[in-house]
């Protein structure tokens, strides 16, 4: 079609072409785009609505509606949409599939020919997966009941770690640790388990995939660390007459935290990975909230039986997670068939390069290992022209640097939650039990409160907020569990300070259940800070770094925060020791001649720092930038399989390889061989949106002619200028 006179074009032309309309040859302008990628479906929301969480998608034309309305009053409905300009255009929600009614409605693409995996996508490298409409009911619950058993395991060793080391359970055989090194223990093992992550990540982006991953991290690892602890605790077992450090040193430092950490960093990954990435990305948040109460699940049981079973046992109690972890390594192998199962890269020198990018907040990492620096230069300034057209953050800063940087905001939480296990322990070993309830059985609170509130937070307040269209941001998640943190410490100052007065009175103990308040408001954050953590930590990560983000937000949420503990116990010793300066305190009288309570008062400044951090208004905008720009990733991914089929099969077709040509329409062919006819050769079409006048550079064997007129001459039209140039080469033949 061509434009009349007196109108600019709106094509891609240059400057000097649009002064001279009038003379210039007609340019084609295509009126219908098109038809998308079905991954390409999900369409970032107007930049007129300010609502990012509006995540829509556009009707294409040949895609039914999901509509209970007949064919007419569809076409009404989009009749009425196009002769009125004040209303937006129809769009259709697509992040939510979970029904078969929705089916008949979905693009062809979009489905595969497998009733039971009726959902299919198609990853960047061309690998199809298909998915079920419910994947919570059919492969994610296995992966759930794996990972609450793997938490009984973990929580029950953690929460009676350091009554066992300093000889609570058994007076006669024991490690005979003071307090502050039985913690420094419970802390180091801690920061090993959150920090061994990254090797499960490169295990299972690189080589093995998260499956794989799994079950090599349970049986080489996990339960051999289980059971050398769990052999400690048997009188002269190995050989010898006196308590053997080496073999607790191994087990619970090194073969215990590696396992748990290599399986921390691909369960929650994995079961993310059951839902299609698009058209289920909004059941994700909900996903998360209910694995992060399967993690207290597992907390409260195992922090009820294997306490409760030392005091009668420790050895049976130790031997009870060994068990369990059993049991749930043989369920998760049994569900092997229902699983999808993402193919790794295989590039081992990829996660060395992502890696790297730890260090320096953000980079691409480089590209395959085979693929040239200039094609990876080419397709990499394609990325960032169009994300950084769809959002302010440039593409190279939504990286595994960025989740390590986003995930920092929860560490003066997480320095308040890792008391749980270490001084808030210390404290409670002299409170009096309330009746089997002692101190390590106290963590349980937690864990019912994240259970107790993860049920109302995820089932009633999230839903009902996505129904008002309304989120609440990250960072003000994180100061809400940052603020519940300060408010827990805070009790546990109160509590000490009653302990102190108690005993000066009287010269008794008081009540354990008065842990039971930090323990609760602790459990109450975790939902904000940890589970929200979790959640961007996987929607800010690129499709092939899940797992590698998934470490750096473990190593934030338990490494980092516990290397800090351990640096606060060391240079705040002097508050550990009683009268006689000794870090015994495990007694109530030489408790009571310690200043633990000035420690207290120094993480309740740490938390608050966080609460005023997160509510910055810069930190908040900076979150909410990310987020909208790896959602604007995920919903226009730039080179899909089909698109590069598409320009290959156009390029072979017309016996080319220049990727210039690469925007050829049927109109431009047409005109192209008019003018073949007419001068034996064509213009060129640069992919830009200018057009220069030349003979074809496969028959020619010259230089071209410089181009005429320079700025601010007078030009002649474009069909006149091609004709002067090629009458020469005419006259040759």
């Amino acid at each position: 079609m061509g434009n009349p006179s007196g109108r600019r074009s709106s094509s891609r032309r240059s400057s000097s072409s649009d002064d001279n309309s009038n003379n210039a040859l007609p340019m084609t302008q295509i009126q219908e785009p098109p038809r998308p990628h079905p991954n390409r479906l999900i369409s970032p929301t107007s930049s007129n609505h300010n609502n990012s969480n509006d995540y829509s998608a556009s009707i294409p034309p040949s895609s039914p509606a999901i509509s209970s309305t007949s064919s007419q009053q569809q076409s009404t409905t989009t009749t009425t949409t196009n002769n009125n300009n004040n209303y937006p255009p129809k769009t259709l929600h697509l992040t939510a599939i979970s029904s078969p009614s929705h089916l008949p409605s979905l693009p062809s693409e979009l489905k595969s020919n497998n009733p039971t995996r009726p959902l299919l996508h198609i990853d960047e490298h061309g690998h199809p997966y298909h998915y079920f409409l419910n994947p919570m009911t059919q492969s994610v619950i296995l992966i759930l009941l794996v990972e609450m058993l793997e938490r009984f395991c973990f929580y029950g060793i953690n929460y009676t770690t350091t009554a066992y080391l300093t000889g609570e359970y058994n007076d006669d055989w024991n490690a005979d640790m003071p307090s502050i090194q039985a913690s420094s223990y419970v802390s180091i093992s801690t920061a090993v388990a959150y920090t061994t992550p990254f090797v499960g990540a490169m295990l299972a982006d690189n080589l093995l995939g998260e499956y794989i991953t799994i079950i090599m991290g349970c049986c080489l690892c996990y339960i051999p660390g289980l059971i050398l602890i769990a052999l400690t605790t048997i009188p002269n077992f190995m050989g010898r007459m006196e308590f053997n450090v080496r073999a607790i040193q191994w087990g619970l430092l090194v073969l215990w935290p590696i396992g748990t950490g290599t399986v921390k960093a691909c369960v929650n990954v994995f079961g993310a990975k059951q839902f299609h990435p698009i058209l289920q990305s909004s059941l994700i948040e909900r996903y998360y909230v209910n694995f992060y109460m399967c993690i207290n699940i597992g907390a409260l049981t195992g922090g009820v039986v294997v306490p409760i079973v030392a005091q009668w046992d420790v050895t049976w109690a130790y031997c009870i997670p060994v068990m369990v972890l059993v049991v749930g390594v043989s369920l998760f192998l049994f569900g092997g068939a229902r699983y999808v199962k993402p193919v790794p890269r295989y590039d081992v020198g990829y996660w060395m390069r992502e890696v790297g990018e730890l260090f320096c907040c953000g980079g691409h990492g480089g590209g395959g290992g085979g693929e040239s620096s200039e094609r990876r230069s080419q397709r990499d300034k394609k990325q960032q022209l169009i994300q950084q057209q769809s959002s302010n953050v440039p593409a190279d800063k939504v990286g595994i640097g960025t989740v390590l940087l986003l995930s920092s905001l929860i560490i003066p939480f997480n320095i308040a939650y890792a008391q749980m296990a270490t001084t808030f322990i210390v404290q409670g070993s002299v409170m009096k039990p309330w009746g089997m309830i002692d101190a390590p059985m106290m963590n349980n609170a937690d864990a019912i409160s994240v259970l107790a509130f993860g049920y109302i937070i995820g089932n009633i307040i999230y839903p009902e907020l996505n129904r008002r269209q309304i989120k609440i941001p990250t960072t003000h998640k994180f100061a809400i569990g940052s603020a519940f943190g300060a408010v827990a410490v805070g009790c546990a100052i109160i509590t000490d300070y009653q302990i102190h007065r108690v005993y000066r009175e009287r010269g008794e103990a008081i009540s354990i259940l008065w842990q039971s308040f930090p323990y609760f408001l602790i459990g109450i954050g975790e939902i904000f800070a940890v589970s929200a953590a979790y959640e961007v930590a996987f929607t800010v990560a690129p499709a092939k770094k899940k797992s590698l983000a998934s470490a750096a937000n473990l190593f934030m949420v338990g490494g980092a925060p516990n290397v800090f503990c351990i640096y606060l116990y060391n240079a705040c010793r002097s508050w550990f020791l009683n009268a006689n300066g000794l870090a015994h305190i495990h007694k109530l009288s030489d408790y009571s001649t310690a200043k633990v309570v000035n420690y207290f008062w120094l993480l309740e400044a740490i938390a608050m720092f966080g609460v005023i951090v997160n509510l910055l208004p810069p930190v908040k905008n900076w979150v909410a930038s990310i987020e909208e720009a790896a959602a604007e990733a995920v919903k226009t991914p730039m080179n899909t399989p089909m698109i590069r089929k598409n320009l290959k099969q156009r390029r072979k077709d017309r016996g080319g390889t220049n990727s210039n040509n690469d925007e050829e329409t049927p109109l431009i062919k047409a005109k192209k061989h008019a003018d073949y006819l007419k001068y034996g050769s064509g213009p060129e079409l640069r992919k830009f949106g200018s057009m220069r006048a030349g003979p074809s550079l496969k028959n020619a064997h010259h230089n071209p002619p410089p181009t005429s007129g320079g700025q601010g001459q007078p030009t002649t039209s474009l069909a006149r200028e091609v004709k002067n140039k090629l009458e020469p080469y005419a006259d040759k033949k």
